[in-house]
C-alpha cells in the first residue's frame, strides 16, 4: 500500500515564472500566476507541500544536453540577443538561469518522490519537451523531461520509466532523444503532425532497433474532442499495464483544450483530470505511487489554469 499521509509537492515560485518570452509571445511569464490564482481559488494550495525552485547544475543538464549547446545557451542568455534555435525560441537576458530553474524544479520533484518525502509532485512551468540533446526547439531552451529521465536512470538506478505526454504537440525532443532506448517507455497523445508543429509522432513511430514497441504515439485529427481522447486512453492503459513502469512522468500540456490560440484539438479539462486520476491509480496498483506532473504547453490562460488545477486535484485525491 502507498502511504496516503505523504504530501503532494508543488514546486513553484518566481524563479520558474521568469521562464517566458517577451513581446507578446504565447509563452509569456504570466502563465505561472494565472495557474497559482486558480489553484488558490479552488482551495487546493493549502493541501500541498510547497517548495521553491532550485537551479539545476551544469552536470545535471549535461546528462541529456551536449556541452556545446549549454555554452551557446549561456552566451545568448548574457546578451539576450538572437534565437536559441532557427526562429521559434528567442533568447532573452537570463534565459539560462530561468531554464535551469525549470530543470531544477523538476528534479526536486524527482528527488522528493524517490526519497519518499512526497507521493506525487506538480511543477507548473515545466515539461519543456521539444529541446533536443543538441539544441533548443519550440519554446524549450532545456529539456527537463529528458534530464529527469537520465537522473532517474543514473542516480537512482530505475530502468522502466514511462513518459506520458498529452500536450497537443508531439514531444519530439523526448521521443528522438530516447528512440533506441528499450527501457524508456513513451506514451504520447497529440494532434496529428500534418496540421501542427513539429510534424512528427506518427503511429508507426514505435521506437528503433531493440526499442521497437516501447513507444506509443497516438496522433489525433484536428478537431478531436473528449470522446476520441477517452477512446484512445483505453489503449494507453493496456500498454502501461503490460509494461509495469517504476516511475510515471506526466506532461499535461493544456494546449490540447478547445480554444487554444495555436492548436486545433478540442479537449476539455475532463480529459486532463481523467488522465491524471488514472495514472495515479495505476502507479498505486504497481506499488510505488510515483507520478510527477509537469505543466507543459497551453496558451489560453483560462484553459491552462483549469486543466492544471484539475491535474493537481487528482494528484491530491
Amino acid at each position: 500500500m502507498i502511504p496516503q499521509n505523504k504530501p503532494v509537492l508543488l514546486v513553484a515560485g518566481e524563479a520558474i515564472a521568469r521562464y517566458g518570452f517577451p513581446g507578446g509571445h504565447p509563452f509569456g511569464t504570466d502563465r505561472h500566476e494565472v495557474f497559482m490564482t486558480e489553484l488558490k481559488h479552488a482551495g487546493l494550495e493549502s493541501r500541498l507541500q510547497h517548495a521553491d525552485p532550485r537551479m539545476a547544475t551544469r552536470e545535471e543538464m549535461e546528462l541529456f544536453h551536449h556541452a556545446a549547446y549549454i555554452d551557446l545557451l549561456i552566451e545568448r542568455s548574457q546578451t539576450g540577443m538572437g534565437f536559441l534555435d532557427t526562429g521559434d525560441t528567442p533568447a532573452f537576458k537570463g534565459v539560462y538561469e530561468a531554464a535551469a530553474n525549470v530543470v531544477g524544479s523538476t528534479l526536486l520533484g524527482v528527488e522528493a518522490l524517490m526519497d519518499g518525502t512526497a507521493r506525487r509532485a506538480f511543477i507548473p512551468i515545466a515539461g519543456l519537451h521539444h529541446a533536443t540533446r543538441a539544441g533548443a526547439a519550440g519554446f524549450c531552451a532545456l529539456n527537463d523531461c529528458g534530464i529527469a529521465i537520465e537522473v532517474l536512470r543514473r542516480r537512482y538506478g530505475l530502468r522502466r520509466v514511462v513518459y506520458v505526454d498529452i500536450d497537443a504537440h508531439h514531444g519530439d525532443g523526448v521521443y528522438y532523444g530516447f528512440i533506441d532506448d528499450p527501457d524508456l517507455l513513451i506514451v504520447d497523445i497529440h494532434e496529428d503532425g500534418s496540421s501542427l508543429y513539429p510534424g512528427t509522432g506518427t503511429a508507426s513511430e514505435t521506437g528503433q532497433g531493440e526499442a521497437i514497441g516501447t513507444k506509443l504515439n497516438i496522433p489525433l485529427p484536428a478537431g478531436s474532442g473528449d470522446k476520441k481522447f477517452f477512446e484512445v486512453w483505453q489503449q494507453v492503459e493496456r500498454f502501461l499495464e503490460a509494461k509495469q513502469p517504476d516511475f510515471i512522468l506526466f506532461q499535461c500540456g493544456a494546449d490540447s483544450l478547445e480554444g487554444d490560440p495555436i492548436t486545433h484539438l478540442c479537449l476539455t479539462e475532463e480529459a486532463h483530470a481523467h488522465a491524471a486520476q488514472r495514472l495515479c491509480q495505476l502507479a498505486d496498483r504497481m506499488g510505488h505511487g510515483r507520478v510527477l506532473a509537469m505543466g507543459g504547453g497551453g496558451y489560453n490562460r483560462r484553459n491552462l489554469a483549469r486543466a492544471w488545477t484539475r491535474v493537481v486535484q487528482a494528484l491530491a485525491a
